[in-house]
């Protein structure tokens, strides 16, 4: 036969509501599964609950005053055959038996803050100290922290007899619970105040401007931030502040992009310069352009490398290390898209030595010599009527770059192609004319 439920309960038929909830809790607190591992604690517990349902709800105690089990269950022995009282129990129970009541009065940390920095390329591949404003969550200066004015009386609160937290009744799957929540009259503190601070207005805490300077690591890069512990908000209830988070930008680089600790440099050089080789200065950030010797043959899109001389690598902490990265040159192979008729013709001399085994191209024969136009006869006068029947002489321009005849044994083919990429590489020359 089932217990009689105001026994389970351990109170009087006549109690009243508030003592069937105390009595309830009480008994759920001893003997609940998570709490009470001796054997039977779990059926005990199913019984306490069973109890609480029908003595905690007025219609169902009064058919169960009157008719007994019969009135609550239909006749049967167990109302509640079939229920799982543990299903989700758990969250529940900490909510309704102080979970989030004892929360509430706990120490709290203070809350983080986020700020962005801008950085040049520089100070974020070498490291700086930057000034960054905030406006965060302090003490009041006025009360230090009390919320009352300096000099008067703090008292207990009236509504939670300094305890912080009150109970409150919510229905829930059992029935009635009381729930312990954080006082509205004094926010959980337990105190209130005859005379509230007049800059705070009794919270305690105002908002304030401040200036940090912050410590940037060598090597940092864009996205990544930088942590200063317990510089955020200030915490509550005793809690510690939060952090100061810096989100770092990175301003572009005229010369240079980066790819994880490597930086990226183009080098522009022509077709001559590529065939026989060129030596170039490369930047580097520190400002000591470094010589970079680029060999005869290379080909557009190469890379190379001026070794530790990039950015700082960082150890997991955050600090730099002594090994940097390297600069990555790409070379790029300048074709020019207009020429004139010295390179153009020098172009044309060496695609004929390609085409013939590394053989020069056969100059053009100069015109036989004769009397120029206008030229005076004995008598120191120009003949009437007479008309020199010799060609002009030839444009400066080709004039000059005509190649003079030479012997073919005098000269090896690749000597004749060196020699016109010599001369092609001076025609591209900025200070050539």
């Amino acid at each position: 036969m089932p217990a009689d439920y105001y026994e389970t309960l351990g109170v009087a038929n006549g109690a009243n509501d508030e003592e069937i909830r105390r009595a309830f809790r009480k008994k759920a607190m001893e003997f609940h599964p998570d709490r009470n591992k001796t054997p039977g604690a779990e059926d005990k517990f199913k019984e306490i609950n069973e109890a609480y349902q029908v003595l905690g709800d007025q219609e169902k105690r009064a058919r169960y005053d009157r008719f007994g089990h019969a009135g609550v269950n239909g006749g049967g022995d167990r109302p509640f055959d079939g229920f799982d009282p543990f299903g989700g129990f758990g969250d529940i129970f900490d909510t309704f038996f102080g979970g989030s009541g004892r929360t509430a009065a706990q120490p709290r940390a203070g809350e983080d803050i986020s700020q962005q920095v801008m950085l040049t390329f520089e100070e974020a591949v070498f490291g700086c100290e930057r000034d960054v404003e905030i406006t965060r969550t302090e003490a009041c200066h006025h009360c230090s922290g009390a919320g009352n004015e300096p000099g008067t009386a703090v008292n207990m609160c009236s509504t939670c007899n300094g305890a912080g937290q009150v109970r409150r009744a919510q229905r829930s799957v059992f029935g009635q619970f009381a729930v312990t929540t954080a006082c509205p009259t004094c926010s959980g503190t337990g105190r209130t105040f005859e005379t509230p601070c007049s800059n705070c207005r009794a919270r305690g805490f105002e908002r304030r401007r401040r200036t940090r300077t912050v410590t940037v690591p060598a090597g940092v890069d864009e996205g990544m931030q930088v942590r200063i512990t317990g510089e955020g908000g200030a915490g509550s209830k005793g809690g510690p502040p939060g952090n100061l988070y810096v989100q770092v930008r990175v301003q572009d680089h005229p010369l240079f992009d980066r790819q994880d600790f490597d930086l990226l440099h183009r080098v522009s050089i022509n077709v001559a310069e590529a065939a026989l080789g060129v030596t170039k200065p490369v930047p580097t950030l520190e400002g000591d352009p470094v010589d970079l010797e680029i060999p005869a043959g290379t080909q557009g899109g190469s890379f190379f490398r001026v070794r530790g001389r990039g950015v700082p690598h960082l150890r997991r902490n955050g600090r730099p290390t002594e090994r940097r990265g390297d600069i990555r040159v790409l070379v790029d192979v300048d074709v020019p898209e207009k020429l004139n008729r010295y390179q153009r013709q020098l172009l044309e001399d060496l695609e004929y030595s390609f085409s013939n085994n590394g053989k020069a191209r056969p100059a053009a024969k100069k015109p036989a010599a004769g009397r120029k136009r206008g030229s005076k006869s004995a008598n120191g006068r120009n003949p009437r009527n007479k008309v020199d029947d010799e060609e002009p002489a030839p444009d400066p321009v080709e004039t000059e770059t005509s190649e003079p005849e030479r012997d073919a044994d005098a000269e090896s083919g690749d000597d004749k192609q060196r020699g016109l990429f010599d001369r092609l590489k001076d025609s591209f020359s900025p200070t050539s004319d």
